[in-house]
C-alpha cells in the first residue's frame, strides 16, 4: 500500500501573502483617510497660515441666515479695505452680534477666521480624520501603539478646538 501523505492544511506561503495585502490595503485606506482630512483642512488653514499679504481684520456679525453670516469688514492690516458686506461661513464658531479676526479670501468678499481658533478650527476635518485612521490602524493594521497616537492627536485637537472657540 503506498504512503498517503498527510494532509498538512494549507500551504504556508499563501499566508504571507495574504497578510501582506491586507497590510497594502489596510495602508492605503489609512493614506486615503489622512489625506482627504488634510485635503478637506487645507481649504480654509491656507488663508489663516500663509496670511502675510493677504487682507487681515474684523468683521462684525450682523446677521445669520441658512449657512452663512454676514456683516461689514474692519481692516488691520495695510493696504486692506472697509466693506460694508463680507460673508463667513456660519458654523459653530460664528455668532450673530459678535465680532472676529478675519482674513479674506483672494479675489472674494469672504473671510475665514484668524488666530488660535481660526487655526484650530481650520484643521478640525483633520482631527476626524486622524481619529477614523486610529480605527484603521489598530484593527486593520495591528499597530496597536500609532493608532493610540493617532487617536490621541485628534482628540487632542478636536478637544482644543472646543475649548478655545
Amino acid at each position: 500500500m503506498p504512503a498517503v501523505a498527510a494532509h498538512r492544511g494549507p500551504r504556508r506561503s499563501a499566508h504571507p501573502a495574504l497578510r501582506f495585502g491586507q497590510l497594502a490595503a489596510m495602508g492605503v485606506v489609512t493614506g486615503l483617510i489622512l489625506i482627504a482630512g488634510v485635503w478637506a483642512s487645507w481649504g480654509t488653514a491656507q488663508h489663516v497660515m500663509l496670511s502675510k499679504g493677504r487682507e487681515q481684520g474684523t468683521i462684525a456679525v450682523r446677521s445669520c441666515s441658512g449657512d452663512v453670516c454676514t456683516g461689514p469688514y474692519t481692516p488691520v492690516s495695510p493696504g486692506s479695505k472697509a466693506r460694508s458686506h463680507v460673508v463667513i461661513d456660519q458654523s459653530v464658531a460664528v455668532e450673530k452680534g459678535r465680532t472676529y479676526t478675519v482674513t479674506v479670501k483672494p479675489g472674494s468678499d469672504e473671510v475665514v477666521r484668524s488666530g488660535p481658533a481660526g487655526l484650530l478650527y481650520a484643521w478640525v476635518p483633520l482631527g476626524g480624520a486622524l481619529l477614523l485612521a486610529s480605527v484603521v490602524v489598530a484593527g486593520g493594521l495591528r499597530l496597536t501603539r500609532a493608532a493610540w497616537l493617532m487617536a490621541g492627536a485628534g482628540l487632542a485637537l478636536l478637544t482644543a478646538t472646543f475649548l478655545v472657540l
